[in-house]
């Protein structure tokens, strides 16, 4: 069977579920809605770690493959309630580094949706109308010509954009990324005609900082992590030093609006002392 018919049975399942509980689930969101537009303040830069694809598609009765599918809707869905909060910059992590060791059928699944996914977005009006910039960071070596076509095609039509940032961290690992950044700077001081010896006396935060994947862009001030996994599996970890978590038990394909603002909340009552 295809998959879209399964996609379709599962929704109207969904929706049977969901309308006996709608009505008291969508007044408690309106206000939780409300105590975040009062708050005002949001991050500046959300990172997303999309975690439980898997388990979501196996406590469904689904084919792992399934979860993928339903974990990219979810994404494009939660792109839209940033874009009317107005959050200026946000990372998702759709493939980590680890994740290229996969079960080859599965892998060849994640990177057949990356390139549909990309194609979309490339033509989303919601994008365009908003000005937002799209990037993929990570490491992209080995990627089907075609998906990396598609990529590059987004990272094109978008460049020029000064609405939000957004930032698609596929074939990505925070130690690899760091290690990336000492050898950009170390690269970029041989090619001035610096000594090792001195750059290596030389060498500071900042030297890394300025070679990270997406350094153009704010740290991340608030991380959330669906699954209830809590630990950051290598997410952003230079920029992530002074990061506040949020650690959220479902899985990313059932993540609800509800509990997008649920854990917004939580960010605007969190005092930020920055290690003060």
């Amino acid at each position: 069977m295809s998959s879209e018919p399964v996609k379709l049975a599962f929704r109207a399942f969904q929706k049977a579920r969901n309308a006996a509980r709608g009505a008291l689930v969508w007044g408690y969101e309106q206000r939780l809605a409300r105590e975040v537009g009062a708050h005002g303040r949001l991050p500046r830069h959300l990172g997303l770690i999309l975690d439980g694809n898997r388990r979501f598609a196996r406590a469904s009765g689904l084919q792992r493959e399934m979860g993928h599918s339903f974990g990219a809707d979810k994404a494009h869905e939660v792109l839209q309630w940033c874009l009317e909060l107005g959050i200026p910059t946000v990372t998702i992590w759709v493939l980590s580094t680890d994740n290229t060791s996969r079960d080859p059928g599965e892998l060849a699944h994640i990177l057949s949706l990356l390139e549909r996914e990309a194609r979309n977005l490339a033509q989303d009006p919601r994008i365009h109308a908003n000005r937002v910039r799209v990037r993929a960071i990570g490491q992209h070596e080995g990627f089907p010509p075609s998906v990396l076509a598609a990529l590059s095609d987004l990272e094109a039509k978008t460049a020029h954009y000064d609405g939000m940032r957004l930032n698609i961290a596929v074939g990505y690992g925070g130690r690899e990324e760091i290690v990336d950044a000492v050898k950009r700077h170390l690269l970029r001081q041989a090619d001035a005609g610096v000594p090792l010896a001195e750059a290596a006396r030389a060498l500071a935060p900042e030297h890394i900082g300025a070679h990270l994947y997406a350094a153009d862009v704010p740290d991340p001030d608030f991380i959330i992590r669906t699954s209830g996994e809590i630990r950051l599996s290598g997410f952003m970890l230079w920029q992530s030093v002074y990061s506040e978590y949020y650690f959220c038990d479902v899985y990313w394909p059932g993540f609800r609006r509800v509990d997008f603002l649920r854990a917004l909340r939580e960010f605007q009552g969190r005092e930020r002392r920055f290690g003060r």
